[in-house]
């Protein structure tokens, strides 16, 4: 007797597609349930060449930013990102950073668009050792983008922590940016090859 000739499973294994969308519950359970350790990047306490603030974050993002400076991480801060990037200027001033040492590009609108115009003035500044400035849950990404670009440039992250609490995800709409950023994490991989690890 020939096969099914449909290529559906066998009779007796159709419990195996319903494995399909129990899996993905699950995953997405976990992924919810860890997001610290899925997608929060921290390197510690690094001494650079530079910081990068990437916007997205207009107030904590810039505010990290400036800590990191005034305790001595980096002597320069470059800011990357279209729309908030005068606001982080200001944060930057405000929290102390000086004006001769704040850089910045304004074009970009994405992660990926923050890497590839930031990283020609990162390299024409001579920063081999750069520290990425990004929200907790961004961190994974941006680090994935920025080593994907530059290869040669050794990255690192230290994220701002706003909301990092659970009990904090009801501000800033930080449930849904944690949601989103598992489906970008998973969109930058398959459409622009940007592993996440």
């Amino acid at each position: 007797m020939a096969g099914n000739g449909g290529g559906l499973p066998r009779r007796g294994n159709w419990w195996l597609l319903g494995l399909l969308p129990a899996s993905a519950v699950v995953v997405g359970g976990i992924a919810f349930i860890f997001p610290h350790q899925l997608l929060n990047l921290e390197s510690g306490d690094v001494k650079a060449d530079a910081l990068i603030v990437l916007g997205g974050g207009p107030e904590e993002r810039p505010a990290r930013a400036a800590e990191l400076f005034k305790a001595g991480a980096a002597p320069i801060i470059l800011v990357s990102g279209f729309g908030d990037y005068q606001i982080s200027v200001e944060i930057l001033k405000r929290d102390g950073v000086p004006e001769t040492a704040i850089f910045g590009e304004s074009r970009s609108i994405s992660t990926l668009e923050n890497a590839r115009f930031s990283i020609p003035l990162l390299r024409q500044m001579g920063a081999r050792r750069v520290i990425i400035v990004t929200s907790w849950y961004h961190s994974r990404r941006a680090m994935a983008c920025f080593r994907h670009a530059a290869p040669d440039i050794e990255f690192y992250s230290r994220p701002a922590y706003l909301t990092y609490p659970r009990s904090q995800w009801g501000r800033l709409n930080t449930s849904s940016h944690i949601r989103t950023e598992y489906i970008k994490l998973l969109g930058y991989w398959v459409c622009h090859g940007v592993p996440p690890f």
